[in-house]
């Protein structure tokens, strides 16, 4: 997620050059036809083409809302994720006593067990967060933009997944994670499982049972919710052919400007201004394209997505505080401008 209050119009154009030089290119060639080889035939009356730019306006604004809702939609997930997540914590501390227990245990023996129920949740978290950041075929990959991935994950290094759970389950259930296709939805399980021990010992009576089975059911909802994005696509009849359609605008414009620089009205030299103006114009609907392609998704991995490393840093915190732990990590803050 982008964080810095505007751009860094360096890095902006960095990004959008080969564009740039594209629409420059393009336009001069045609130029250069209509006024050097005097092929008038390439005009083309600028009023269609100014009521083709506002249709393909309202159509690009329709994909760009669309996509946003799906990332503002994640961003309540994982809000939601926060919250619930506190709670969970809440819960362990306060309901896993000894009030109602057959055998009462030490403090010892309370604290890890409250450690257990805790840590595997951060461990949810975590495997969440990896599962999401698979990338899907209709998701930006490797291919073009690997530059981007690796300065982000220069950024913001990450450890293997094995020594990810490590830091919080013990490896028998570390192997049993990493062996199932679905490591996150087995966590929430276990959970469940060990609640059902518990309350078998009577740490738990059935209310507080009742309760904490209720917030994994929860968990298992926000997954869900957090899958559903990840797993169905903005459709591709809508982000598919939005590209088409500028690149058919931007293909077209040149002509229809040549129209209006090649006015009778006009200095002859006045011609050649169809290349910046098809340049800017060019790159602002290419822009605004853009800005909807790489919003669609919000859990692949990029800069403008969720910032589900941030989110799931500040819950561990957040819990391991409640165990009264001191040795924590630090918060992850932007860097770069860029938060994740």
């Amino acid at each position: 997620m982008y964080v810095d209050r505007v751009f860094d119009p360096i890095n902006l154009f960095k990004f959008s050059l080969k564009k740039i030089l594209f629409f420059v290119i393009y336009s001069s060639i045609i130029t250069s036809l209509y006024y050097v080889f005097e092929y008038e035939w390439l005009k083309i009356p600028w009023v269609p083409l100014t009521l083709l730019g506002i249709a393909l306006a309202f159509y690009v604004g329709f994909k760009n809302n669309s996509a946003y809702d799906r990332t503002w939609e994640a961003r309540k997930i994982w809000g939601g994720i926060v919250n619930s997540s506190r709670s969970w914590g809440s819960m362990v501390s306060g309901f896993v006593t000894n009030e109602f227990a057959k055998e009462k245990l030490s403090e010892e023996e309370l604290r890890a067990i409250h450690r257990r129920l805790i840590y595997r949740h951060i461990a949810w978290l975590y495997r969440l967060k990896r599962q999401l950041r698979t990338v899907k075929s209709w998701e930006h990959d490797r291919k073009y933009n690997n530059n981007y991935r690796d300065y982000i994950e220069e950024l913001f290094p990450t450890e293997d997944p094995e020594t990810e759970l490590k830091n919080f389950l013990a490896d028998e259930e570390v192997q049993r994670i990493l062996n199932v296709k679905n490591g996150c939805t087995q966590l929430i399980h276990m959970q469940s499982e060990d609640l059902k021990v518990l309350k078998s010992k009577g740490l738990i009576d059935d209310f507080r049972h009742m309760e904490m089975q209720s917030l994994l059911t929860e968990f298992y909802t926000l997954q869900g919710k957090c899958e559903r994005i990840k797993n169905f696509p903005l459709p591709r009849q809508y982000a598919s052919l939005s590209i088409y359609f500028v690149y058919i605008f931007i293909f077209l414009l040149p002509l229809g400007l040549l129209s209006a620089f090649a006015d009778a009205r006009l200095p002859e030299y006045m011609v050649w201004g169809v290349i910046p103006f098809t340049t800017l114009l060019g790159w602002i609907f290419w822009m605004m394209e853009g800005a909807g392609d790489y919003t669609e998704n919000p859990f692949e991995g990029l800069a403008f997505d969720v910032p589900m490393t941030s989110l799931t840093r500040t819950i561990e915190i957040d819990m391991r505080e409640m165990l009264g732990e001191t040795d924590l990590p630090e918060a992850i803050g932007p860097k770069d401008g860029f938060l994740v």
